[in-house]
């Protein structure tokens, strides 16, 4: 095993008026964690006043997280999950479509990369991490 999680982070400009409200973002996360081929444990999704939302889903894998600034047409979100059989890459172009935007910036991370020295069966407390 090379790592045991993966990270994507992903930056959408110029959303759509979708990004400022709750229920519609919810939607999304949950259409994001279906792609992703991901287990919805729990999801919270809260809607500022005057604008903005914030969601977290927690996953059996890990967690989706989203932050939208409507004011400026803007979303960060990162999907974090661990297994082969997620594709957290899926979870972005869902929500790259659902919010309409002009530009995407999407990255992707490993996550638990091992150390060599943990590779090689070294015992933990002697390695060189």
């Amino acid at each position: 095993m090379e790592h045991l999680g993966r990270h994507v982070i992903i930056e959408l400009w110029g959303c759509g008026e979708v990004i400022n409200d709750a229920g519609r973002v919810e939607s999304a996360m949950r259409d994001a964690v279906h792609a992703a081929n991901a287990t919805l444990l729990d999801i919270f999704v809260h809607e500022f006043s005057p604008q903005g939302v914030t969601g977290v889903a927690v996953l059996a894998e890990s967690h989706l997280s989203i932050h939208t600034w409507p004011e400026y047409g803007y979303v960060a979100a990162d999907v974090f999950t661990c297994g082969s059989t997620t594709k957290p890459e899926a979870a972005a172009e869902v929500l790259r479509q659902a919010f309409a935007a002009e530009t995407a910036d999407i990255r992707e991370l490993e996550r638990g990369v091992m150390p060599k020295s943990l590779q090689l069966g070294r015992p933990r407390e002697f390695a060189n991490v």
